[in-house]
């Protein structure tokens, strides 16, 4: 067994190999794959490592091993292999991580789920268990939805203009059984909220309607399950467990992107359960109509329905999250911090909470306070990765390129539609994404008054509002323009 001299050695260097490897798979592969893992036993050089599922650790281990090891013997050169478990049936003493764990829903088929009046307060998981007659293995209920978060949920989603279309059309797919628009297609950049949507929508249901059967997965998970039915040849446990269920929820589709047999099936999925009245809930970073390498039929039927964006945050909607993620967790920050933290890192809103983690984290470790400069000392690199200035030739540059038209014409006297909307367009964003007054901005465009520049943001605005095709070519080449 462990002592407890090498648990503090393991849990420490687990902590490093586990930020490196975020760094190096990103976020989405490491909340997805390398976050239901935590650590086991070590003896004699081997390192063994807990999956929450048999799915988790047949993928970890075809997978990420290499990876894992790779990182383990860096920060750890007392470990020599590694090996990946499922957490065995007799380890009752602790309870599952979250609502939802994967021990609840992807993992042992005998695991039952805690009632609405458990001891933890987590909602009942029981719609989940309803397909489990269909197959043994891989393909029962509990194997083939994923973790959920627990927090996130509706009650701790922060709502304004930027995302109320979105919020408010999830609450509607969670809170009635038939819908009038399906799929809900959500997209937004990166960390502005879909994900957090998509758990809310799922725990809602199930903690509501717990006879309603919903299964949640990225799109990637789907890809894997299918992909390994065809290597096991039960594709026929496949489509029934698929096709059996309430509510499908799909996340992050773009990146089946090129896979044209998984598209098929999730195709043919699709239809057999839009055509039963059954839910589908899908995200992506951008509209049906802009996803890549995808089918046109997949892309039409993913349209069919609604399909919400998530526009770039504001400024008071950064504060609100901030004030509310202080609120939650009891802590106290100064208004002044968090008005800081909400100006500076615009970039979306894991950075932001991230930022926050951070500064908590310190105060509370090394008993300091929290102020602007003790947030300016240890946020320096998102404060200088957040500081990229968007020039006006980066605007004109961009929008040219976007449209298909000549740099010069952004400065020409030309007035041809074609020509003077790009134009009007660069100047909205001009106005949105730098300082740079009207005055300013009108002598970057050919030394046009300040005056045009308003009736330009005036008339790009009005647009927006009145033209959908219109306003998502503008948040577009706003999301492009901030990243």
């Amino acid at each position: 067994m462990t002592d407890e001299l090498d648990r503090a050695w393991l849990e420490e260097g687990w902590q490093t190999v586990t930020a490196s490897l975020r760094k190096e798979l990103g976020d989405t592969n490491y909340r997805s794959w390398i976050t239901p893992i935590s650590l086991g036993e070590f003896e004699a050089g081997k390192l063994t490592l807990v999956a929450t599922s048999r799915f988790i650790r047949d993928w970890v281990r075809s997978n990420y091993s290499d990876k894992i090891l790779a990182q383990c013997k860096r920060e750890m050169p007392k470990v020599l292999a590694i090996d990946v478990i499922v957490k065995p049936k007799s380890a009752t003493s602790r309870p599952p991580r979250a609502p939802g764990d994967a021990e609840a829903l992807a993992g042992n088929p005998d695991f039952k789920a805690p009632g609405l009046a458990d001891s933890a307060g987590a909602p009942s998981l029981s719609g989940a268990e309803g397909a489990a007659s269909l197959s043994g293995g891989l393909f029962a209920s509990g194997d083939i939805s994923a973790q959920l978060d627990q927090r996130l949920t509706f009650e701790t989603f922060v709502v304004d203009g930027t995302n109320e279309l979105a919020y408010t059309a999830s609450r509607r797919v969670a809170e009635n059984a038939q819908v009038g628009f399906n799929p809900l297609f959500l997209y937004s950049g990166v960390g502005l909220g879909k994900t957090h949507l998509m758990n809310a929508i799922a725990w809602h249901i199930r903690t509501h309607q717990p006879e309603r059967k919903v299964v949640y997965l990225t799109a990637e998970q789907f890809m894997f399950q299918f992909i390994r039915s065809i290597r096991e040849r039960s594709t026929v446990a496949f489509k029934e467990s698929f096709r059996n269920v309430d509510v499908l929820m799909i996340d992050d589709i773009q990146f089946i992107g090129n896979r044209q047999s998984t598209q098929e099936e999730f195709f043919h999925t699709f239809n057999a359960l839009v055509d039963r009245n059954r839910q589908v809930v899908i995200s992506a970073d951008k509209s049906p109509t802009e996803l890549t390498g995808m089918e046109d039929r997949l892309r039409s039927r993913l349209g069919w329905g609604l399909v919400a964006d998530i526009h770039p945050t504001s400024y008071e909607l950064r504060l609100g999250i901030l004030q509310q993620k202080t609120a939650s967790r009891g802590v106290d920050v100064p208004t002044s911090v968090l008005e800081f933290l909400a100006q500076s890192i615009t970039s979306n809103v894991r950075e932001l909470e991230g930022a926050l983690n951070r500064l908590v984290a310190h105060a509370s470790l090394m008993g300091r306070q929290i102020t602007i400069d003790t947030a300016r000392e240890l946020l320096a690199d998102l404060l200088k990765a957040n500081d990229r200035r968007v020039t006006i030739d980066d605007i004109q540059k961009r929008v040219a390129t976007h449209f298909n038209m000549r740099l010069s014409d952004m400065t020409s006297a030309r007035r041809a539609r074609s020509v003077a909307r790009p134009r009007q367009i660069a100047m909205y964003l001009s106005k949105v994404l730098t300082n740079r007054s009207l005055p300013d901005i009108g002598r970057k465009f050919g030394g046009r008054d300040h005056t045009t520049v308003m009736h330009a943001v005036r008339r790009v605005e009005e647009l927006c509002k009145m033209d959908r095709a219109f306003r998502e070519d503008v948040e577009l080449l706003e999301r492009s323009l901030r990243e």
